[in-house]
């Protein structure tokens, strides 16, 4: 059975990202979790792709759980810089470092 997207869903999935504070990020299994449906990551980036019509959220704070950044998404990278959020090498976020402690 395939999860249904409801504006109280995107609501609940925008009001834990809106949480995530300045310099931290979060993956999408973390969001997931925090609001009880823990195996739905793939839906809150779905929701989170269509989070500019729903408001101004902090979505680039948010990548995958190995620190990957959203595919599509050319401006995350130097919005989470400006935020002070460092790199590995390879290009990913420094998970150990920045992950928000939720």
């Amino acid at each position: 059975m395939s999860a249904v997207i409801s504006d109280e869903l995107i609501y609940e999935v925008l009001s834990a990202v809106e949480e995530i504070p300045e310099g931290k990020v979060a993956s999408y299994g973390q969001i997931a979790r925090l609001i009880g449906r823990e195996k739905n990551a793939r839906l809150v980036g779905k929701i989170l792709s269509m989070s500019e019509h729903y408001g101004d959220y902090p979505c680039h704070r948010v990548v995958n759980s190995a620190g990957r950044l959203a595919p599509g998404f050319s401006e995350q990278r130097q919005r989470l810089l400006d935020e002070g959020v460092c790199f590995t090498p390879s290009g990913r976020v420094d998970m150990k470092k920045h992950q928000w402690d939720a």
